[in-house]
């Protein structure tokens, strides 16, 4: 079995990655990291190995998301309460194309919208994301394939 710190250095970019898939916030997603990795330095006696180490990691890391999101709820502030009604008017004005494709993601079933998320906001490759799913590398191009041509019929109707 690797030492811990060999098991940091080879996948950190991996849970990283992951993490800022979900978050899309660079300094929440390294926090994030760290605390997947001090978890699993704690419950390391009970990974069995009947799944890859990045796959423990990665679930490890949304459960660590998860409680994270629960001790720290999303309070949104009313455009107008924050005196930016018309700048947040114009700004969705501008991203109103990209505001429908990311509904559009959101609404899709699983696996394929994590593998949409992990490959255009986490910059993962096929192989990475195979990887943390625990499929092929050819199930993920697949997956990321029809995913991309159902979205691009869904714009073009």
């Amino acid at each position: 079995m690797q030492t811990m710190e060999e098991i940091y250095q080879q996948y950190a970019k991996v849970v990283y990655r992951y993490l800022l898939s979900l978050t899309r916030d660079a300094d929440l997603a390294e926090e994030l990291t760290q605390e997947t990795f001090y978890q699993a330095i704690r419950s390391i006696d009970r990974f069995d190995g009947s799944c890859k180490l990045s796959t423990w990691l990665c679930a490890i890391a949304k459960r660590v998301l998860f409680s994270w999101r629960r001790k720290h709820p999303v309070q949104e502030e009313l455009a107008e309460d924050a005196g930016l009604m018309s700048s947040a008017e114009a700004e969705v004005l501008q991203q109103q194309g990209r505001m429908e494709l990311l509904r559009q993601i959101h609404e899709l079933p699983e696996p394929g919208r994590e593998v949409m998320y992990l490959r255009i906001f986490g910059g993962l490759s096929f192989a990475e994301i195979g990887q943390v799913l625990g499929k092929s590398e050819n199930w993920t191009r697949v997956t990321y394939y029809r995913v991309k041509e159902k979205l691009r019929k869904e714009v073009s109707e």
